[in-house]
């Protein structure tokens, strides 16, 4: 039997494009909002779409309300406390996820 692709599809996923020029494939982990502003949580995956460090990156996110197709806005985090904000919110985020899936079995 192949592998299940099932889930692959469902995945959200991203490209973003890098200021080196290159471009990357990033799975969308979660949207969080902290302080009344959204961030979005990416995982960069390698060509064969996994993630070998486990690092992920965080940017501000956008949408325009006036119009729900249009591609959202990621926005760089240059503001090393706005960041520890985002990272402390994520690392919550997990910590509820795990209590979830403990929770599930």
């Amino acid at each position: 039997m192949g592998k299940n692709n099932d889930y692959d599809a469902e995945e959200m996923t991203v490209e973003l494009d890098l200021e080196d020029g290159t471009t990357v494939n990033c799975a969308v982990i979660t949207i969080l909002t902290v302080e009344k502003k959204d961030y979005i949580v990416l995982l960069p995956l390698d060509a064969n779409g996994d993630n070998a460090d486990g690092e992920v990156w965080f940017y501000g996110y956008r949408e325009n309300p006036d119009d729900p197709n249009e591609e959202p806005e990621l926005d760089y985090i240059e503001d090393d406390e706005e960041y520890e904000k985002v990272a402390d919110a994520f690392d919550e985020y997990l910590d509820n996820c795990e209590f979830d899936e403990l929770v599930d079995e």
